[in-house]
């Protein structure tokens, strides 16, 4: 993980109830009165890891990381009750109240990216700043390429995956998967989890990387990762079509820097292409030799960047 800040310990952290049925994770560590920044990981359903807090430098941010509902150590894990983007909007809101900032700058990634936006366009005057890394933007033909057009480059690992289901029910993967990962049996949810869970994790290096495939296919990263991408897919991220590139006019003038790494399969380069060509005002940054994770050599490098610019936004 060269190229990452050191590690570093958490300072405080807790559980936030968000409503009867949802406590998320959260914790800070860094300098607690330094510039706020908030890190939203990738999925949706995949948590945060303690090297998530190393792309901010401590001495200069207070660093906020937390685990999206059904997500990561947030509790009740994998639950799909109550989990739209519009929850998660509203929770980010919850906890920046709770934890007393005024306005912060959002990080985010895959996924992140696509509730940074949503967040950011509900919310602009809580943004100092938006990070953005691997974009997504939920629209019905990135879902498709994530199910089907993912073979072109990785024919092999789109094979297991289709090959899981009983070749008639190849034609719907999306409903199938689905449906299966909402079984309350863990005898159906987790082998299909594990399934579509490694799938992703295969795909998301330029080159191959064990170690870092190797969590997507451990039984509660699986799952939640699974069930909760399959939930938001079939409600079609819970957003109007096009909607986040509609409403770039309400973030248009909070700085932004997109990271892109060049070969991105999970989350290819024409969505952030084509973001950049609808908000010009953001920086374009494309990492020539780089896929989809965020540690990535040059992600990182790129994104670390971009954290040691925004510091001192104000």
């Amino acid at each position: 993980m060269s190229g990452l800040f050191p590690s570093i310990a958490v300072r405080e952290s807790g559980y936030l109830a968000v409503d009867d049925l949802h406590e998320l994770y959260w914790e800070t560590c860094g300098n607690p009165n330094g510039t706020p920044v908030v890190f939203l990981h990738g999925g949706p359903g995949a948590g945060a890891a303690p090297d998530h807090r190393r792309f901010f430098d401590p001495a200069d941010y207070r660093i906020v990381v937390f685990d999206q509902r059904g997500a990561g150590r947030s509790r009740p894990q994998g639950e799909l009750r109550n989990n739209s983007t519009q929850h998660l909007i509203a929770d980010l809101e919850a906890l920046r109240t709770e934890l007393g900032i005024e306005r912060w700058v959002v990080f985010g990634g895959s996924w992140g990216s696509t509730l940074a936006l949503a967040y950011a366009q509900a919310h602009p005057l809580a943004v100092r700043g938006l990070i953005l890394r691997g974009i997504f933007l939920g629209r019905r033909s990135e879902i498709e390429w994530f199910l089907n057009g993912m073979r072109m480059i990785f024919p092999e690992e789109w094979a297991r995956f289709s090959n899981f289901l009983p070749a008639e029910e190849r034609g719907d993967l999306l409903a199938n998967y689905h449906r299966r990962l909402i079984d309350p049996d863990p005898a159906v949810h987790l082998p299909a989890a594990r399934v579509w869970s490694t799938f992703e994790g295969c795909c998301s290096t330029l080159l191959p990387n064990p170690g870092k495939q190797t969590p997507f296919g451990e039984d509660a990263m699986a799952l939640n990762l699974a069930r909760i991408e399959a939930h938001y897919f079939v409600n079609s991220i819970f957003l109007p079509k096009d909607a986040l590139l509609d409403n770039l006019d309400r973030i248009r003038t909070i700085p932004a820097v997109i990271v892109q790494g060049r070969y991105d399969v999970v989350c290819p380069i024409v969505t952030a292409y084509e973001l950049h060509q609808a908000w010009p005002e953001a920086d374009y940054i494309v990492v020539p030799d780089a896929g989809h994770s965020a540690m990535e050599p040059g992600i990182r490098k790129a994104l670390i960047a971009a954290t040691e610019r925004f510091k001192t936004l104000t």
